[in-house]
């Protein structure tokens, strides 16, 4: 057995197993974000092992069970963002375009000059809403051209990586803006009017990630998205949530919000539909998200084209079909779950009262 194989399998072992260690640092839980490209790299070892192992030896049974288990586990986490899962999200035969909505999320990349490629795309897709994230005084100087068509805007220029701008062909009430959790990172809230007279409750959001420049773990992030959750949950309302999460679709943070909230995610059983890094295609994972009520079905979901942002655009069409409801069934939070959100809000000394709740 070659050094480098068993050195690439002990790697591939411990890359599976310290994320399990529930005190782990985030940089250790940050190996949430590549299970794809562990996944492949476990494949590869398993495959080198066939090939190089003496399998009369019981160490190398050990070894390549070892790799196939920790195949095995990150498939778990990533599969149901293949198509070999089935969908959460039905595929809407809806053609009605008054109960559509077609929703643009793009976190632009504040010392990104190329707002004429974004603003392309804008007027290529026409989508009802424009979502942008890191957006900052320039950024909405260059997008308010697109207020003529798009004239319901929300807007909080921010030089911090954490502007956000909204503009909207359809009308927007109630909106608002507000720092849940972190004093410069905001979100934003408001009710949505479509075509056919119904109304969507909307939440945009930013959170920050755990880094070595903001925040050294990520609580912060993990109760932002604890509070709105809880928040959701206590309505009936069609409810759409949209933005840069600063995580990943699988990790246990976002599983968590989806359990609390309800939400479903067109993505399952379709794609990963990957936003981030748009420069680097095997280093790309689902940071952009769109999650929804079970009031919508899906017309379609793509990657945009780059708008030299280091994250791709996401557009997503729905309709508003809630006899459909009944019909789709997202995760479902369970004691731990519950008891796990609770300890994150309390020691962020924040809770669901603060999350503002359009419309109602």
């Amino acid at each position: 057995m070659s050094l480098a194989l068993l050195v690439f399998t002990l790697i591939i072992i411990l890359a599976t197993v310290l994320p399990l260690w529930k005190n782990a640092h985030w940089t250790i839980r940050g190996l949430d974000f590549p299970r794809l490209q562990l996944a492949v790299l476990a494949s590869a070892i398993l495959l080198s092992q066939l090939y190089f192992f003496n399998f009369t030896a019981w160490q190398h049974w050990l070894l390549a069970s070892g790799v196939l288990l920790c195949l095995l586990w990150q498939l778990w986490w990533i599969l149901p963002y293949t198509p070999l899962w089935p969908y959460e999200v039905l595929s809407s035969e809806n053609t009605n375009p008054e109960r559509q909505l077609t929703i643009i999320t793009a976190n632009v990349l504040t010392t990104n000059r190329n707002a004429a490629s974004l603003i392309q795309l804008v007027r290529q897709h026409k989508p009802d809403v424009l979502v942008t994230l890191e957006s900052d005084l320039w950024w909405q100087q260059q997008l308010d051209c697109l207020e003529k068509d798009m004239p319901f805007t929300i807007k909080c220029p921010l030089d911090n990586l954490y502007g956000m701008h909204v503009y909207s062909r359809l009308a927007l009430t109630d909106s608002e803006i507000a720092y849940l959790v972190e004093d410069n990172v905001p979100s934003m809230h408001a009710l949505l009017t479509l075509k056919c007279g119904n109304k969507i409750r909307m939440h945009f959001l930013h959170p920050a990630p755990p880094s070595p420049t903001e925040n050294e773990q990520s609580i912060e992030r993990d109760a932002e998205l604890i509070i709105v959750a809880r928040s959701i949950a206590d309505t009936q309302q069609a409810t759409i949530i949209t933005g840069d999460l600063n995580d990943v679709a699988w990790s246990r943070t976002t599983r968590l919000f989806r359990k609390l909230s309800g939400l479903l995610d067109p993505r399952v059983g379709r794609g990963m539909f990957n936003t981030f890094h748009a420069s680097y295609p095997f280093l790309r994972w689902p940071l952009d998200h769109l999650f929804h009520s079970q009031h919508f079905t899906l017309n379609q979901i793509q990657r945009l084209p780059s708008i030299g942002s280091d994250h791709f655009a996401l557009m997503t069409t729905l309709s508003y079909t809630p006899s459909h409801g009944a019909e789709q069934n997202g995760l479902t939070p369970d004691k731990e779950d519950k008891d796990l959100a609770t300890e994150i809000t309390q020691q962020q000394g924040v809770n669901k009262k603060s999350v503002p709740e359009p419309g109602k």
